[in-house]
């Protein structure tokens, strides 16, 4: 892998010089991706829908595969031994409620279960056309190139609002994360696009405040965060403040509202962030 690190720099620096660097060493560098933006109610005629899976995000670049950070991942040789010579975008994942696991195998250095990922790809994104066809490509070398490891997310064509809301419960009462609808007649889109978007439950509960944690960075001399309390036990929040709550934080003992995005495998709140406090009045502990 080091030698890899070492062509990439390389080839950065080069191009930064303005010496021409040959397509096929393309395949080195870090690549742009796609990023959804989110659905709220927007016209879907013509569009197609899918699962949302909640793993790692992997790019394979027809010689590397990148996380979203545009961190080399290390798989085994034995992952990746047959994947295609051109680019894939996928996410690397397992099986539901299985994130923590995921995120573990990825950042590991070593071989702490790769055997059981598959790259369920949704995009081929240098393949011309639209998205039936750079599907399409690689299930034309998956004929003849079978691969146990990678696998094409099924693109449901959306009939109905009333049909996709069946999918997306059915996702969701199942453990998924959500569901992600797309327009599958424009190219791949780099960077964010509103022609690809995540549709995901938001769920919200109740909490008492029982720590403050101080900020940093920008949020220097404000809260940074709160420790929160409730039947899940005691989490962190420190997203969805405005400034003035930041210096104005819910007092200790306050109880908020605060919205969140499933559950961990340990049961407490993913992705939590502020609301609103419930009340201007709150009680104390007797």
């Amino acid at each position: 892998m080091w030698k890899e690190w070492l062509h990439l720099g390389l080839m950065l620096v080069l191009i930064c010089c303005g010496v021409n660097v040959q397509a096929q060493e393309i395949q080195y560098l870090p690549p742009k991706l796609m990023l959804l933006k989110t659905y709220h109610g927007q016209n879907l005629n013509g569009w197609v829908m899918s699962e949302k899976l909640d793993g790692i995000r992997g790019y394979w670049t027809g010689k590397l595969l990148y996380s979203r950070q545009k961190r080399i991942l290390t798989p085994p040789a034995y992952f990746i031994k047959d994947f295609p010579p051109f680019a894939l975008d996928g996410e690397l994942f397992t099986e539901r409620g299985d994130f923590e696991n995921i995120s573990r195998i990825v950042r590991s250095q070593k071989d702490k279960g790769w055997a059981k990922m598959k790259l369920y790809v949704f995009d081929v994104p240098n393949a011309e056309g639209n998205l039936w066809q750079r599907l399409n490509k690689l299930q034309t070398y998956l004929k003849t190139h079978p691969n146990l490891h990678i696998k094409i997310i099924p693109q449901i064509p959306i009939q109905s609002r009333t049909q996709m809301m069946a999918f997306f419960h059915q996702i969701v009462e199942n453990g998924g994360e959500g569901i992600v609808v797309r327009n599958p007649t424009v190219s791949y889109q780099f960077g964010r696009s509103d022609q690809i978007l995540k549709f995901k439950p938001l769920f919200d509960e109740e909490c008492k405040v029982v720590a403050y944690h101080a900020g940093k960075g920008k949020f220097a001399g404000m809260l940074g965060a709160i420790s929160c309390k409730n039947k899940r036990g005691t989490f962190r929040i420190g997203s969805g403040f405005s400034d003035n709550e930041r210096r104005n934080p819910p007092p200790i003992g306050a109880i908020i509202t605060y919205q969140y995005r499933g559950l961990t495998n340990k049961g407490l709140p993913r992705f939590a962030t502020f609301y609103r406090v419930k009340s201007d009045v709150f009680k104390k502990d007797k």
